[in-house]
């Protein structure tokens, strides 16, 4: 089986990206993974599928893969990158879109300047909807990983975050503690993990061990879950800019009950197709 395929990335959180509008494609779990890898297929973060509505009230909807198969319920740079794809393919010329993600309809605005702004929606603290297994909800948890208490804030941009702020993000241990948070017990649908280090009220800068993917170069639902999280504590302003190891991303919230919302660079790559053994 040939599929049509771009490459794109968000400040070099990177996709494949395939039009599933114009193709009639059902790729299991095992396609999904071949796609991704990074030796064997084209190599991404997420494979991002663009295909058509099924609500009245939406332009497209989009499905997200992490690089191990399984399906995420929201990708900020994701989004951006859909953006500029359903433009480029002429999919859709509209300044402003609305698309049906696996967590629920988000709006996509393309600026006069190139920029896309990503609707993120609004944090959800609940331990129960992140899902996170806590007695009650508080600002922030301290959860024992390895013999050592961690303070950490959780939330759910759409997807699971834990967000635990440390002095300096080059020397925090993001691969190993990383991996064993994404896998604690306690969070059930496992979790994505931020490390960040406050430089001030407006720019942090960031790390992130992303469930299903390991650590990437950038991560938006992860920079907003930081962003928020830092408001949150008092510690940050509405607008914060986000240095991540790929580049920057703007971040604004303000406050209880409003979306976050995402902004900053994306490209393509390239465009080709690459043959898939059957399921």
């Amino acid at each position: 089986m040939k599929v049509r395929f771009t490459k794109m990335h968000g400040a070099g959180n990177d996709f494949v990206v395939i039009d599933n509008v114009r193709q009639n494609l059902d790729l299991s779990a095992s396609q999904i993974r071949r796609l991704a890898n990074r030796q064997r297929g084209i190599g991404c973060d997420q494979v991002l599928i663009v295909g058509p509505p099924d609500s009245p009230d939406a332009d497209f909807r989009y499905h997200i893969f992490n690089a191990d198969g399984s399906e995420a319920g929201q990708c900020g740079n994701g989004a951006r990158c859909f953006a500029r794809f359903v433009r480029e393919q002429r999919l859709s010329l509209k300044p402003k879109l609305r698309v049906q993600a696996p967590n629920g309809l988000m709006q996509l605005d393309t600026a006069n300047d190139g920029r896309i702004l990503a609707e993120m929606g609004i944090p959800i603290f609940t331990p129960s909807a992140v899902p996170f297994d806590t007695d009650k909800e508080q600002l922030e948890y301290t959860l024992t990983v390895s013999d050592t208490s961690l303070a950490m804030g959780v939330l759910s941009m759409g997807n699971p975050h834990a967000v635990i702020i440390v002095e300096n993000v080059q020397t925090a241990p993001v691969a190993s503690l990383g991996e064993t948070i994404e896998g604690h017990p306690k969070f059930t649908d496992r979790v994505n993990v931020g490390f960040m280090q406050i430089l001030s009220r407006d720019e942090i800068k960031l790390r992130v061990f992303e469930r299903g993917a390991g650590e990437t170069l950038a991560c938006g639902t992860g920079a907003c879950a930081a962003v928020v999280h830092g408001i949150r504590k008092n510690l940050l302003n509405n607008a914060v800019t986000v240095h991540l190891p790929g580049g920057k991303l703007s971040i604004t919230w303000e406050g209880n009950g409003t979306a976050a919302w995402l902004s900053g660079p994306t490209a393509s790559v390239f465009e080709g197709t690459i043959n898939l053994h059957n399921r």
